[in-house]
């Protein structure tokens, strides 16, 4: 079961992907896409940590996404389910390290196949940025548009997909309950 949940800032994504998770199996494992590069992203992280609390194992990845995940799973011992948060910070840090438009594409590519082919339950969090304004700054559209680019090619390596807004979840394919 490979499942992507979209959804605006503060939207309730993240609490329905862990509450989904924690329904699959005991074993439970969170890849984080952020980097801490600031005391208030620190504070943030650290109430992520504690919302999740016992039963999650965490890896902190912000660039090899696609092998990380490939390795977690080759483990001796692999999780039972995979939350991974967030696919709109990865895409953040991929841009800031400088991969073109392109290239940031292909890393989607190679973390759908990894989706498509998935040995374990997975969900999928990522920001729904293109519902607003077009951005004023280039850097912005560019990364709207690359992170547009890569839901879309996401919710088709995926069972199912789910907006959520005002902590509601609302089935765009497959259903709710994943």
């Amino acid at each position: 079961m490979r499942l992507l949940i979209v959804g605006g800032t503060r939207s309730g994504k993240s609490a329905f992907a862990q509450q989904w998770a924690e329904r699959q199996a005991p074993s439970r494992l969170y890849v984080a896409t952020c980097r801490v590069e600031d005391a208030e992203m620190a504070e943030r992280i650290r109430l992520h940590r504690e919302q999740r609390g016992a039963g999650w194992a965490c890896l902190e990845e912000p660039l090899r996404l696609p092998e990380a995940l490939r390795e977690a799973c080759a483990a001796s011992m692999p999780p039972g389910v995979l939350l991974l948060d967030c696919v709109g910070l990865w895409i953040s840090n991929l841009m800031a390290d400088g991969l073109a438009p392109d290239a940031v594409q292909e890393r989607v590519e190679s973390l759908s196949r990894w989706l498509e082919e998935a040995p374990l339950p997975v969900a999928v969090v990522s920001p729904e940025c293109g519902l607003g304004l077009v951005p004023m700054h280039p850097v912005s559209r560019a990364y709207r548009d690359a992170l547009g680019l890569a839901n879309q090619r996401l919710a088709r390596a995926c069972d199912s997909v789910v907006f959520v807004a005002c902590g509601l979840p609302l089935a765009l394919k497959g259903s709710v309950d994943g």
